[in-house]
């Protein structure tokens, strides 16, 4: 049944029941203003001339007739000249029913246009994360969108398993390791490859602290600290496929695919393609010579390939650096040209949050100075940001971390291990006790800031207590306990932005 079509009918036929016939003439029915109550709403001031009583009479009388004539009304009310009516449940109910009835319902007509829609984009050196949970499902459900409009939709995950990050949880746990496995420590492989990129990062700030502490300034001792260095060399010795390292990388990164694919399941959701940077970087790398032979590029003294944007209101943007390793850019320059050459594509979607919104200007706009204006101009960047509330942006003044497995675990068990009328909320956040002085303290420490800890005096709404209470989750949720602690969560995030701002995500 449309709808739309029945209010219709049914509205008419009052009309003229109570005054005459209508002929050619057209009733002006819309859906009701979210700010009143009803469903649809009949514009009576057309009537007037018929009724000979005032809008709000008129108003009054229709409605008066369908609630005693429309067994489907269930109420209504006047607001001045609009009469709002409210169907009642057993209609909608039967409604409902004739949707799920239908295989069919809301899927448009094929159109001919394939579209490509990229989520997730996770990274191997550490298990998903809240954002990734947001991202995948607002992927996935632009996906199923895209499709019911009638669109052939390739679900694609683009998976960063290179890089000096990958490196580095490679490089700890080759250090640090002795030869723990997921099967031996009993961790999801995505965990336990993460683990040791939070063990990298503790030995990595650690070697900063002593070379300052010798007389080095802070931006030489990073460049310099001796696992740094060892990391860079690994992704030199990756790059040319060294056997052993290379050995490494492919044991490492399918541990945290059978990791990856424990919460894709859990969370529902999947992909037609998943694409590796790894196979497409070098890709990239031919671009970036034929843009070189193009004039496009330019290489710099130290060998580094560049393009200057700054004619464009941008600026100039690093493509290879000098020891001949790409870079994100590079990467992503040829995996976009791979997908569109492959498929076929109308549309290419990615679904990134807005970090990313500075990146994917600069990557359309050369394609676009290589000649590929053609479906560069095709490419789009469905950006998002951060959850805002009516009093403004969320702020997590706790400092507390949940992984994407952790957040999923608490919610089946909320849904399937407590009674049916437990709604909650339930707090599933990290229980240890910190101020926020400690808290600060560490992100300095961990971050290397020169920014200084100052003392005023807390705003009245302040809250008192920064330890969240769980033991209504470990009453109703089977003793549940959140397994990432502060330092790691906080390592996590802190890695996060930094690869962030290495992509160039953020114009500094």
């Amino acid at each position: 049944m449309n709808i739309e079509t029945f209010i219709s009918d049914a509205v008419r036929r009052s009309v003229e029941a109570l005054y005459g016939e209508l002929g050619d003439e057209q009733l002006q029915i819309q859906k009701t203003r979210r700010e009143f109550e009803g469903d649809y709403t009949l514009v009576t001031f057309p009537l007037l001339r018929r009724s000979r009583k005032s809008p709000e009479a008129t108003a009054t009388e229709i409605g008066e007739y369908m609630a005693a004539n429309v067994p489907e009304i269930a109420s209504f009310n006047v607001i001045k000249g609009f009469l709002n009516l409210s169907l009642d449940s057993a209609f909608w109910a039967a409604r409902f029913a004739e949707v799920a009835a239908d295989e069919r319902f809301g899927q448009a007509p094929a159109t001919g246009r394939t579209v490509m829609v990229e989520y997730s984009s996770p990274n191997t050196n550490k298990p998903l994360h809240l954002g990734h949970i947001r991202n995948n499902l607002l992927g996935y459900s632009v996906a199923q969108i895209l499709k019911a409009n009638g669109h052939t939709v390739i679900k694609a995950n683009l998976v960063n398993d290179r890089g000096i990050h990958i490196c580095k949880s490679m490089l700890a746990w080759k250090l640090y390791g002795n030869g723990e496995t997921p099967a031996s420590s009993g961790m999801k492989g995505d965990h336990l490859v993460g683990k040791y990129y939070v063990e990298f990062d503790k030995h990595y700030k650690a070697q900063i602290r002593e070379l300052v502490a010798q007389g080095q300034p802070e931006d030489e001792a990073k460049k310099n600290a001796p696992i740094m260095l060892q990391a860079q060399e690994m992704l030199r010795k990756w790059e040319a496929r060294d056997p052993e390292v290379y050995s490494l990388w492919e044991t490492m990164n399918g541990w945290v695919y059978e990791g990856f694919d424990v919460t894709y399941k859990a969370l529902g959701v999947d992909f037609d393609k998943v694409y590796y940077e790894s196979q497409t970087y070098l890709l990239g790398k031919s671009l970036v010579e034929e843009g070189l032979k193009k004039g496009v590029f330019y290489r710099r003294p130290d060998n580094s390939v560049w393009i200057d944007l700054t004619a464009d209101g941008l600026d100039e943007k690093l493509l290879l650096r000098g020891d001949g390793t790409s870079v994100y850019m590079t990467q992503d320059l040829g995996t976009a040209y791979h997908r569109f050459e492959e498929n076929r594509l109308d549309d290419m979607i990615y679904v990134v949050g807005n970090e990313q919104n500075y990146h994917f200007q600069v990557l359309k706009l050369i394609l676009k100075k290589l000649g590929y204006a053609d479906w560069s101009d095709h490419i789009t960047h469905l950006s998002y940001g951060m959850v805002e509330l009516p009093e403004g942006k969320m702020k997590s003044r706790e400092g507390t971390v949940v992984d994407a497995d952790d957040l999923i675990e608490g919610m089946v068990r909320m849904m399937d291990d407590t009674p049916d009328d437990f709604t909650g909320p339930v707090n599933i956040g990290n229980p240890n006790e910190f101020t926020i002085a400690e808290l600060a303290r560490e992100v300095i420490s961990l971050t290397g800031s020169k920014s200084k800890i100052v003392h005023l005096p807390l705003p009245a709404d302040d809250p008192q207590q920064r330890q969240p209470d769980i033991s209504l989750a470990r009453n109703m949720l089977g003793g549940w306990e959140p397994k990432i602690q502060l330092w790691d969560g906080l390592l996590k995030t802190i890695a996060y932005f930094e690869e962030v701002l290495s992509r160039g995500g953020i114009r500094r």
